[in-house]
């Protein structure tokens, strides 16, 4: 066989030999272990690239399958593992040298158009992918460096083609069956052809230049394309690294420079934009790139970049070009710079010129190019030590001068790098740019100059100083040039320009501090584009503004010339709103922090722009006006001229509005004067308020007199002669248009004035409640008044506001906000009357202040039906005529303690049945685009139902229930009612006053209520229906419960509390659908089984008022048991229930269970005939168990039986006998009487529910036809109801017991027994229920009560072969059970912490009198279940199982000598948690499902352990398994677990060993650290997800570490000396990112508490030790604090023994 092979080189070096043989000869001899070849590998690839570098020099011939054979077999002998396990063990192996310049020419005539390549790019890219894989390989590239060059070149065009093909406007195709080449042609014949080197593509001169026309005949072949296409970034991912090391390696940085400036930085900065656009994400999905793939390309490319163009040895370069002569002449060497003269130069022309992409491309990349060179120029030169860092900050900016002019802005001042730039470089500045006359170009540009500033604000490289003393302050001209370029070439519709215009703010205010006015014009006061983007970015910039000049105590100059701005002539005829809900609220915070005598400056500021400017124009030429009018119209010039003042007048009291607006939101931010104020606050205050009053007269006596004036005019106009019919329509046209502007401007000057005057009216009271040596305004009249005996000057004005003197309700101008305006007045005025005791014993104050309530009321205004969903932002120049009822109702809600006492029942009345109303009237999906701040009527009326206030208001409380009692009534009114009862007296007193009734009618009489209470006998006990409902009568009276369950039965007096729940007991017994009635086998529908669910519930919370005695006295209380439970069984007799398993069945067992247990509960307590109330029940309940029982019987002969309807009986009937039972045995042991009478009832129903539960367990046949009825009830249910015997059995026992009755023995022995073995086969079998699961454990947990009681060896009953289980064998097979249970896999970790309180309670029965050897038992299975190897192999619940028994059991009391056994052996069960923690933190996905469990285990032991624990290593363990718990990369939901359970471990090492904390204070400071990175990462800033249900978690957990700050702070004399070191770490922490508002709130918070506990050197440490940008956020931390914490602590330790 060797002689057959051992000649295989000479054919295939013999032209004799076909090629296609040598094709399979090469093949066989690269496979074949027989084929002997000194140097095989060798041979092969040589013999392979000869044959193809042949063929391509056209020195050998073959046909095309050949070549493509060629290339695939090459292909194949790179990626084979043969070849690569040779080169690993060093074997040498090396391709030609002309191979890499062959597989450069591929890639080139894969680029020429037409050419029709015989070889698939997809086996091209994969030769070069295999070839790069090994670096014996790679060589033919590596070794030389412009080979890698061009390779990258070409793979990046070819890249850029690809995510770009989907642009194209016609499919592309394929034009060859067996290869997908042509593709790649077309797409680069549109614009790539020309990207490519000349020197190296030979040129192309067949190129059309538009796009191919396509063979309509031929199909695309789609995924043959995207499967080379993916592979092509594989490849060219490859390629980039394999290029970065090599540039890496060279020793010549110009040598790289020049060859990435010349051939590179065109195209890897089109690749990256495509790559990061959201432009061409659809090319992503279509080619498969992966987001990891493309951050990966894009971090090469950004590495490449970064490193050939920034390298450190070219500083100099870039500083002799960028910098002045003069600042850098004595610092260049002798030598010289080794770098090019000027890069800046030589790399802006490549990225500024045109032709290396489209052109819509081009301006794209362009911006984001620059913005990712200044980028890595920061990064690379940014830095500098000592006197050299202001050198570099300044070379910083000289290269951001040069980049902002190639973004074709053009820029007023002077550069400081113009000297030096050549003037071909920027030939757009000349003239405006033509890039930039779209919309879309602009917003580009406005995101790279926002991009540009941004990064120098955060490179901190414009120092103010250094700037103004050493540079003339030349980066301040600069700036203020691009700001003066933002304002003449203004984009306000684009978000952008207003955050560029933000960064130069934050920059420093001085740049735009000489164009103040146009920027407040721009921004705030006359913005026009109100789209939600734009209103977001304006509102930010303003709020901005204004928080900077907070910070530099420079707010009058702000509103200094706002106020001008505002004064000046409006552009458009209206203006925006003035104050926005988010700019108010940001003013509020920015003038809290403001010294209280500059807000009163501004103040001053606002009233005498009002006296200068506002005022002139409302009363200008008044008089010429009426003159002209009184002429009779002698031309159109005094029309023109009377409605030209009109206008002006209007846009008077807009302005006027609007400064009235902006006082009012002052004053009410300003902190109020108290006794502490000084006296030259109090006197500013004092004739600031004296100014306001006075404007406030001006305005009022300026409306009256033009209300006067109104009259004469019309009468002058009335008399005008008519001369022409066209001319005195036309003049009425006008007159009418005047008359309406007339009423604008009265309107809006009216709103101003009573905003205004509102304003000064409560400010003026809040001074002079809070501050004594405030004088209030009125005070000299109200002295003047009592001297002379008149009325009080408060009460005039209350008498003024409500007959209309001054301002007439019912005039036109009186607009919904004047009239909401005028009810506040008033509402200000009572107050006042209130604080003043002389004047409220006055005979007409009384009167006067139940005018004035009934005026704020205004009840006729209710009578209109108010509207639930009506929205107002609670800003009250937002009042309209759609949000005035929400404001109007607000304001009566909100001043209910203040006004209701000065109502009548009418005015109560009607706003109880406006509260009822308007909660009914809500819609469920109304409010899901609201915003949260918003507020509806509804929302309003749901707040106050649930608010405590208003269960003090007796007199709105009883209307509120008399409102919801009539409407009630009048639906049952309104229903059928087939049988006479009360509803038919009620009827005729309702229509008597139906005009008139009101909700202080008084309710049903004493008379009534027996009435009432007969006919509810009479129905429980006929089953006779009084009231049939529809649907919609249902649903109705559903609407009226859910209002009253909010209600506070403490609150109803006896009479509400009676009647309502008399009416609601006739509903439970004596009401019913209307389809039940019609159709006898059609079940009762949903609604009405919700009805008796919701009466039921509602009844149950009735009996816990304190005032239920009043009902009892009408009925008793065993009668409504027995009235409650015969009136369900009645209707399921009749058949309106049939499903037997539905939730809304099971929700009213469960309801009718809570009435019976409250009832009893309440029967017992208040002693109230306790043996005559529960003996009548009981009877009922035993008598109609033994008549359900006969009626499953095996015996029924009767063939219509209806099983279904027997067994809901029996269901209701055993719910009942439970409840009771519990009921009673609960309350056992209060009295020996109460003893002796609760366990005879306990044995009359044990003894009734024993054959029950066996009869329920037994198969039974009915109608020929066997069913189980225990499948129908549940087995949860059963056994939850054998848990209640067995309950009742051992409290009877127990009592028993005490009286020496040692002869009692458990009736039911052998039942329990039965159900013991039943659970212990069935509960850890298979998937069960975890209502089966959770009564079985509470089972379990009685019945080993009950055998250790009893003994456990007797025999229960002859009959029977087993006894009672010994205590050992049960508790060892409860524990086991357990274990198994606690071990399934069908579990998840949601249903084991719902089952966790049922085990607690098992184990606690199973451990609380348990010996040694038993505990010994329970902690080797523990010890068992804690082994690491059950994680390593994979089956971590074995170990989860361990983990919560040991948290359960810690709970546990156990008998002295096992609780020192348990408690020995804790050190070991810690470290062996610890173990379980360290392994399981290597698994992300372990983190909820067992690490989290793990850590609340090993919390659990530490906290009970308390004293326990001595050895303090321990402690130190479990904080090293902290340490490990994963906090990164966590969902919300995983995270907060995660959270929690190590914030709660430190909590109870901090809390419980105080004494491990002196050696452990640094680690548990490492743990807590890592909690406040986290929650600082995780609650960063992320625009619109700030605002997701996800954010409380956050939020949450931002509060748990100011809580443990406080904690910490309380141990100081652990941490006194970590103090500085902690804060260090918080604004280290605190500067690497951007906070949420709300969460820094509380971090800020608990960093304080640590501030409090750094002395004065450690401060001084801070500021000297930590670094420049971490010193800056320290400064503002610290002086935040000195601010406001340090002074109110202060402030406390006053009043602190």
């Amino acid at each position: 066989m060797a002689a057959i092979y051992s000649g295989i080189h000479l054919k295939l070096k013999s032209p004799q030999t076909p090629w296609e043989d040598k094709l399979k000869l090469a093949r066989f001899a690269w496979i074949s272990t027989q084929c002997l070849l000194p140097n095989k590998e060798q041979v092969l690839l040589d013999w392979c690239t000869h044959a193809l570098t042949g063929w391509y020099s056209q020195k050998v011939e073959f046909s095309h399958h050949v070549l493509e054979g060629l290339w695939c077999y090459l292909d194949n002998l790179l990626h084979s593992r043969k070849l690569h396990s040779l080169l690993k063990q060093g074997k040498t192996v090396s391709l030609r040298l002309n191979m890499a310049q062959l597989l450069l020419e591929r890639l080139q005539e894969c680029a020429r158009v037409g050419s029709k390549s015989p070889v698939c790019v997809s086996t091209i890219l994969s030769v070069c992918q295999g070839l790069l894989s090994s670096p014996a390989l790679s060589s033919v590239f590596t070794t030389k460096y412009e080979l890698m060059v061009d390779l990258l070149a070409k793979l990046c065009s070819l890249a850029c083609c690809e995510l770009q093909q989907p642009l194209l406007t016609s499919p592309l195709t394929a034009e060859s069956v067996t290869c997908q080449d042509e593709v790649m042609t077309e797409c680069l014949q549109t614009q790539l052809i020309s990207n490519l080197d000349c020197s190296q593509i030979e040129p192309i001169t067949e190129s059309p230049p538009g796009p191919p026309e396509l063979d309509a005949n031929k199909s695309p072949s789609k995924p043959k394309e995207n499967l080379w296409s993916a592979n092509l970034f594989d490849v060219l991912l490859q390629v980039l690294s394999c290029y970065l090391s090599v540039q890496r390696q060279q020793a010549n940085p110009n040598r790289v420079f020049t060859m990435v400036t010349n051939q590179l930085i065109q195209t890897l900065v089109l690749l990256r934009h495509l790559l990061t656009s959201g432009e061409f994400a659809s090319s992503h999905t279509h080619l498969g790139l992966c987001q990891q793939l493309c951050r990966d390309i894009r971090i090469k490319i950004d590495s490449i970049l970064q490193l050939a163009l920034f390298p450190s040895e070219y500083l100099t370069s870039y500083k002799e070009e960028l910098l002045p002569s003069k600042e850098d002449s004595g610092k260049r060497g002798s030598a010289g710079s080794k770098g090019p003269m000027k890069p800046v130069s030589a790399i802006l022309p490549k990225v500024s010129a045109q032709g290396y992409c489209e052109p819509t491309l081009h301006y794209a990349v362009k911006s984001d190019t620059l913005c990712l060179l200044f980028k890595f120029f920061l990064e690379s030169y940014g830095r500098g030590k000592g006197e050299g860092e202001e050198v570099h900050r300044m070379l910083c900016f000289c290269f951001l001068t040069r980049l902002v002019p190639n973004l074709d802005i053009l820029l007023d001042g002077p550069s400081p790098a113009k000297a030096n730039q050549p003037v071909s470089e920027s030939p757009g500045l000349k003239c405006p740019p033509a890039s930039l006359c779209s919309p879309e170009n602009w917003s580009l540009a406005l995101l790279a100059v926002e991009s540009l500033l941004s990064q120098t604000l955060s490179a901190d490289i414009y120092n103010v100083a250094a700037d103004r003393i050493r540079h003339g302050e030349v980066q301040l001209k600069f700036y203020r040039a691009l700001g003066q370029m933002l304002f003449n070439q203004a984009q306000p519709s684009i978000p952008a320009w207003y955050r560029c215009l933000k960064v130069l703010l934050n920059l420093n205010h001085l740049i735009l501090e000489p164009d103040l006015d146009q920027l407040l014009s721009s921004v705030w006061v006359n913005s026009e584009c109100m789209e939600a983007r734009v209103q977001r970015a304006r509102q930010l910039m303003v709020c901005s503004l204004l928080q900077t000049y907070a910070k530099l105590r420079q707010l009058p100059r702000l509103f200094s010339e706002l106020l001008s701005v505002i004064c000046q002539p409006a552009l458009d005829h209206l203006r925006p709103p003035l104050l926005s809900e988010g700019i108010s609220a940001s003013l509020t915070t920015c003038l809290l922090d403001t010294p209280s005598s500059q807000v009163l400056e501004i103040c001053s500021l606002v009233l005498e722009s009002i006296r200068r400017y506002i005022l002139p124009d409302l009363v200008k030429e008044e008089g010429g006006a009426e003159k002209m009018e009184i002429d009779g119209g002698r031309g159109d010039k005094g029309m023109n001229k009377e409605i030209k003042v009109d206008q002006e007048k209007e846009d008077a009291s807009l302005k006027l509005f609007s400064l009235s607006q902006l006082l009012h939101v002052i004053l009410f931010s300003l902190k109020t004067l108290d006794n502490a104020s000084p006296l030259p606050l109090v006197r500013q205050s004092q004739v600031l308020m004296a100014e306001m009053q006075q404007v406030v007269k001006e305005l009022i006596h300026l409306l009256t007199t033009r209300k006067k004036a109104v009259k004469p005019n019309i009468s002058s106009v009335q008399r005008t002669p008519r001369k022409g019919k066209k001319n005195v329509d036309r003049r009425e046209r006008e007159q009418l248009s005047q008359s309406q502007m007339a009423v604008l401007w009265e309107q809006k000057t009216q709103e101003a004035t009573l905003l205004l005057q509102y304003t000064c009216v409560e400010v003026d009271t809040l001074f002079y409640i809070h501050c004594s040596k405030y004088t209030a305004l009125d005070s000299a009249q109200t002295a003047a008044a009592s001297e002379t005996e008149d009325c009080a000057p408060a009460l005039t004005q209350i008498e003024s506001l409500i007959s209309g003197e001054i301002f007439p309700a019912a005039q036109p101008s009186c607009s919904p906000m004047s009239c909401l305006l005028l009810k506040l007045l008033t509402l200000q005025q009572m107050k006042k009357v209130l604080l003043d005791t002389p004047i409220l014993s006055e005979s007409s104050a009384a009167t006067l202040l139940h005018r004035a309530a009934q005026f704020i009321v205004a009840k006729s205004e209710f009578e209109v039906s108010l509207d639930g969903e009506q929205v107002w932002d609670g800003q009250i120049g937002s009042v309209n005529a759609c949000s005035y009822p929400v404001a109007h109702w607000y304001h009566i809600t909100s001043n209910l303690p203040l006004i209701a006492p000065y109502l009548s029942g009418e005015d109560v009345g009607c706003i109880a049945d406006a509260l009822v109303g308007s909660l009914l009237s809500r819609k469920g999906d109304a409010g899901k685009n609201r915003s949260p701040s918003s507020l509806t009527v509804c929302l309003i009326s749901s707040q106050l139902l649930q608010s405590p206030i208003l269960a003090e208001l007796p007199s709105l409380f009883s209307a509120t229930v008399r409102s919801l009692t009539h409407s009630i009534i009048g639906i049952l009114n309104a229903a059928h009612v087939p049988k006479v009862c009360f509803l038919k007296y009620q009827e005729k007193g309702i229509e008597g006053n139906a005009l008139e009734r009101e909700a202080s009618q008084p309710l049903p009489t004493l008379m009534e209520k027996e009435t009432i209470v007969e006919d509810i006998l009479a129905s429980s006990q006929t089953g006779e229906v009084a009231v049939l409902l529809t649907d919609t009568q249902s649903k109705e009276l559903i609407n009226l419960l859910q209002v009253l369950t909010h209600l506070n039965p403490d609150g109803m007096n006896p009479e509400d509390l009676s009647s309502i729940f008399l009416l609601l007991l006739f509903m439970l017994t004596s009401t019913s659908g209307q389809s039940d009635q019609t159709a006898a086998d059609s079940p009762e529908s949903g609604d009405g089984a919700v009805l008796q669910v919701k009466l039921l519930r509602i009844l149950t919370c009735l009996l816990e008022g304190r005032k239920f005695h009043s009902v009892l006295k009408l009925i008793h209380g065993g009668t409504l048991l027995q009235t409650a439970v015969s009136s369900l069984l009645w209707r399921i007799n009749s058949g309106r229930f049939r499903a037997t398993r539905s939730p809304n069945w099971l929700d009213l067992i469960k309801a009718v269970q809570d009435f019976i247990r409250c009832l009893v509960q309440l029967i017992i307590i208040r002693n109230s005939s306790i043996q005559l109330n529960l003996d009548q029940f009981a009877s009922f309940l035993t008598s109609k168990e033994i008549a359900s029982r006969q009626s499953v019987a095996p015996g029924s002969a009767s063939g219509k039986a209806d099983p279904g309807a027997s067994i809901l009986s029996v269901h209701l009937l055993l719910a009942s006998l439970t409840s009771f039972s519990k009921a009673m045995s609960s309350n056992l042991g209060r009295r020996q009487t109460m003893d002796q009478t609760l366990v005879q009832m306990l044995t009359r129903m044990t003894a009734s529910l024993g054959p029950a539960v066996e009869s329920v367990l037994k198969p039974q046949t009915v109608s020929q036809s066997a069913i189980q009825p225990a499948s129908f009830l549940g087995q949860a249910f059963v056994v939850e109801v054998v848990t209640v015997m067995l309950h009742c059995e051992l409290s009877s026992l127990s009592v028993e017991e005490e009286t020496d009755q040692n002869d009692y023995m458990l009736r039911h022995m052998s039942l329990y027994q039965g159900i013991c073995q039943q659970i212990l086969k069935e509960i850890s079998s298979a998937h069960r229920p975890m209502d089966f699961l959770v009564s079985s454990l509470h089972f379990l947990s009685a019945f080993y009560k009950a055998v250790k009681k009893m003994g456990g060896g007797k025999e229960v009953e002859q009959g029977e072969n087993k006894g009672v289980k010994e205590p050992d064998e049960l508790y060892m097979q409860i524990l086991q059970n357990v274990h198994r249970l606690l071990t399934a896999s069908w579990l998840s970790s949601n249903e084991i912490c719902e089952l966790e309180p049922a085990v607690q309670e098992l184990l606690r029965h199973l451990v609380e009198s348990s010996t040694t050897g038993q505990l010994n038992l329970l902690l080797m299975m523990i010890r068992e279940g804690l082994d690491t190897s059950h994680l390593m192999a994979g089956k971590y619940r074995e170990a989860l199982s361990a983990v919560i028994i040991i948290k359960l059991l810690c709970c546990c009391q156990l008998p002295e000598p096992c609780s020192k056994a348990l408690w020995l052996t804790a050190p070991q069960i810690i470290s062996a948690m610890v173990f379980l923690v360290r392994s399981s933190s290597q698994n992300v996905s372990l983190t909820l499902p067992f690490t989290v469990p793990t850590v609340m285990s090993m919390t659990s032991v530490l906290r009970q352990g308390e004293g326990l624990i001595s050895n303090p290593h321990h402690v130190i363990l479990a904080l090293g398994a902290l340490q490990l718990v994963p906090l990164d990369h966590l969902t919300p939901l995983v995270y907060q677990s995660a959270f929690l359970a190590v914030h709660e471990a430190l909590f109870a090492i901090i809390q419980c060993h105080p004494q491990a904390m002196l050696n452990a204070a640094p680690s548990f400071l490492n743990v807590f650290h890592r909690l406040v990175a986290s929650i600082m990462q995780e609650g960063r800033q992320r625009g619109d997800g700030d605002a997701g249900p996800d954010s409380d978690v956050y939020l949450q957990s931002s509060r748990l570490v100011e809580r443990m700050y406080s904690h910490i702070a309380a141990t100081a004399e652990s941490f006194t000396t970590l103090s500085a070191f902690m804060v260090a770490q918080y604004v280290t922490e605190l500067q690497k990112v951007t906070l949420r508002p709300d969460i820094k709130l509380h971090l800020t918070e608990g960093i304080y508490q640590i501030l409090d506990l750094c002395m004065e050197h450690d401060i001084k440490f801070l500021m000297a030790g930590l670094q420049l940008g971490v010193r800056e956020v320290f400064n503002e931390l610290y002086s935040s604090y000195t601010h406001y914490h340090k002074a109110q602590r202060q402030g406390e330790d006053k009043y602190t023994v």
